[in-house]
């Protein structure tokens, strides 16, 4: 049992306390503590958003028959099938780079045709999709398939970007 001084120093001891639960609407109020002013979060700066790519502009139909009559010369040409994607990825970009520097205007990617298996033919199916792709677009305008005397749906011809 609990002596009389421990029972005084305890009701001292309690009324210093406010209840965790307020019981009642007054006593939430009176137990409501006054809420700190916001403190200014300081403002952070974004880095500057990067330039959209410019958009892939293809060969237009003129253009591309031009091409493949022969009036407009083929400036460079690289053959990717036989190569793994990623061999035929960095071949692809070095040899863009190259035509870039050399200040060619209309190249030609031969990716080949592959075979009819599901699993073939996957350059044919990539190059397209790593030429219409942001980073490529420093180096490549447009693209179109190209005509049969020039390998049909096993190549493209690529328009080529001038440096700047």
């Amino acid at each position: 049992m609990p002596s009389d001084e421990d029972l005084e120093l305890w009701e001292q001891v309690a009324e210093t306390v406010a209840p965790l639960k307020p019981r009642t609407p007054r006593e939430k109020r009176a137990a409501a503590a006054p809420k700190p002013a916001p403190v200014p979060r300081p403002r952070t700066t974004r880095p500057p958003a990067m330039p959209k790519p410019p958009p892939l502009a293809p060969l237009d139909r003129r253009s591309k028959s031009r091409v493949a009559r022969g009036a407009v010369a083929i400036d460079r040409r690289v053959d990717l099938h036989g190569l793994t994607q990623v061999a035929a990825e960095r071949e692809l970009e070095h040899f863009l780079h190259a035509a870039q520097e050399g200040g060619a205007r209309i190249v030609l990617v031969i990716t080949g045709k592959g075979k009819s298996g599901e699993e073939r033919g996957v350059l044919r199916r990539v190059v397209p999709m790593w030429l219409s792709a942001a980073r490529w677009r420093h180096l490549v305008v447009g693209f179109e398939e190209a005509a049969p005397n020039h390998g049909g749906t096993g190549a493209l011809y690529v328009r080529i970007r001038r440096p700047r």
